[in-house]
Parts: structure tokens; sequence; C-alpha cells
């Protein structure tokens, strides 16, 4: 019995880590999807029109990862690395700084999610500049993804999966089973957007904070596993497969725990997507937006994006999160 209830948590864990999404695909589009609402009225018709291309098009940076293997670094940042705790104030937060000092190899091999954030950053406001409909949607859609998973505790440290401290599987609990049972009851409402003056020393903050997370994070799962030792997990049909989940006895006892932890930075994602896009549209001159039109079109990238995802096997680190 022992040896089949083994055999059966590595079958599991094995089924869930081929489906690896950051915040998984329901909270990356729920994210992107009310960012839109937290706009301002000069912005929110034109993003409003496009809502669909924007919550759809949330998880394209996760698909990416099995076309690019220079795409992975761009969901975390080990800080672990380089600092034993929050603030990450040591680390170059200029990226040809941070070249100068560790190498780009160096830094890519441990994440680069803050340095990405500001450099797709200006790569949107460069889109707005141009009045490019289509290159404002697609760089919407992306650095809403960046800006969540610099939101998330366990994109801000080596031990992202729990791989350390055998806690296996905590990357999905945290940011894809919790979200999974809880989102309908989540508060996810937000002040409007604000403009943000200094970005980088908002974007190294979040992933500052998401750093001090972590040992909350490992604790309180460990404290609630304890309390399930029996029925911490439970097994679930999705479609035509039946396969071992975390319970939500388990889940519900964990997100309590927390304070509703996810919860609070899925909201706090939700009001930086919308300040990071308001910002890009203030930096270019506040156009006009209501005079542009996306035409949808054959995209090249998503037919390749559906290959490579068919292949089944993602490039660089897998952060093993799940929908």
């Amino acid at each position: 019995m022992k040896l089949l209830k083994i055999l059966s948590l590595f079958l599991a864990s094995a089924m869930l880590i081929n489906t690896a999404s950051a915040w998984g695909f329901l909270g990356h589009k729920l994210i992107n999807n009310r960012a839109v609402f937290a706009l301002p009225p000069e912005m929110f018709g034109f993003y409003k029109k496009y809502i669909d291309y924007i919550t759809a098009h949330a998880i394209d940076p996760d698909s990416r990862r099995y076309l690019m293997a220079e795409e992975a670094c761009r969901h975390y940042l080990d800080c672990d690395r380089y600092e034993k705790a929050a603030p990450l104030d040591t680390i170059p937060h200029r990226w040809t700084d941070a070249v100068a000092t560790y190498s780009q190899d160096t830094l890519e091999s441990h994440g680069i999610v803050p340095w990405h954030c500001l450099a797709m950053l200006s790569r949107l406001t460069k889109a707005f500049e141009e009045k490019d409909a289509q290159k404002i949607l697609k760089l919407s859609a992306d650095i809403g993804h960046y800006i969540a998973d610099a939101h998330v505790p366990l994109h801000s440290t080596r031990n992202y999966n729990g791989q350390l401290t055998g806690q296996e599987g905590i990357h999905a609990l945290w940011e894809s089973r919790i979200p999974q049972l809880f989102s309908d009851s989540f508060d996810l409402l937000t002040g409007t957007s604000v403009y943000l003056y200094k970005p980088s020393d908002f974007i190294w903050g979040t992933v500052g904070r998401s750093y001090m997370l972590v040992d909350s994070v490992l604790k309180l799962e460990k404290k609630a596993g304890a309390l399930h030792t029996e029925n911490k997990y439970s097994f679930e049909t999705r479609g035509t497969q039946t396969m071992e989940v975390f319970s939500f006895e388990f889940c519900n006892d964990y997100h309590k725990m927390m304070q509703n932890m996810v919860e609070r930075r899925m909201r706090q994602s939700i009001f930086a997507v919308a300040s990071f896009w308001y910002t890009a549209w203030v930096n270019a001159g506040q156009p006009d937006l209501d005079k542009l039109l996306y035409t949808p079109e054959a995209d090249a990238e998503q037919e390749e994006l559906k290959k490579a995802k068919e292949s089944g096997k993602m490039k660089g680190r897998e952060e093993l999160g799940k929908d």
C-alpha cells in the first residue's frame, strides 16, 4: 500500500508538471482582465473593446517557454542568490550596472523579471508613440504576465517548488490550486491606476515584498500539512482523467493561515499591471486611443506557439505552476 501511495503521488505530480503555467491560466487571465477596469476613462474604452484579446493572450509568455529557452528567466528572480533578506538593495537595479557586476549569463541563469518588466515598459511606451494598436495589445498582455509573476513569492527564490525543503508541489498549490478553489470569493477591486514616477523602484519593491513572504509560504504549508496527514490529497476527475490533487480541506486551512495572501497578491498584481499600462501611455504623450483600430489577422507567432506546446516540453527552468 505504501508503494502504491508513493507511485500515486509521483504520477499526480508528473501530470501537473506537464501543464506548467505561472499563476495558472486562470490567474493570469483574471489579472489582465480585471486590470482593464482599473484604467482611467481615456484608456478604458480602447482596452474594454479588446478585453477578450488582453485576457486570452495573458498566457502567451508561458506558451513562449515551449519555443524559446531564453524565455524562462524572464519570469522570476532568485533573490537568495544575491541577498539573504529584503530589501534588495545590493543588486544593481540598472541592467547595464548589473551586467557589469555579475555578467549577463549569470543574471539570466538566476532570473531577470524586474529588469524585463522595465524593458517591456519601454517597448509598450514606444508602441503607444507609434499608435500601433496591434503592438499595444500584444505588449500590454505580455507585460501583464511578467508583472503578475513578480508578485508571486515562489518566483523570488531558488526553492521555487519547495524542492529544497521537501515540499514539492507547493508552487502549483499557491498560485494555481488556491485560485482555482477560491478566486470566485476574492475581492479584486482596486483603486484607479496611478502614474509611476519611479517604475524601477516600484517593480523592485514588488519583487522584494514577494521575497519577504517566502518563509511564510513555506512554514505555513508545513503547518497546514501537519493538520491533514490523512487528507492532504483528494481525487478529482478532469475530463477523462482522474488525478490526485491537494484537498479542499487542506487548501482552505492553508489559505486561511496565510491570511488570504494569494488574494492580496493577486489584487496588488491587478493594480500594478494597470499602473504600468497607464505609465507607458502617459510617457508616450497620452495618444487618443479611441482612434486606434486593431484588425485581427493571422499571427505567425501564435501558430509557432501552438506547435511548440504540442511538443509538451518546456525549455529552461519550469516554475511548476498549473491550471
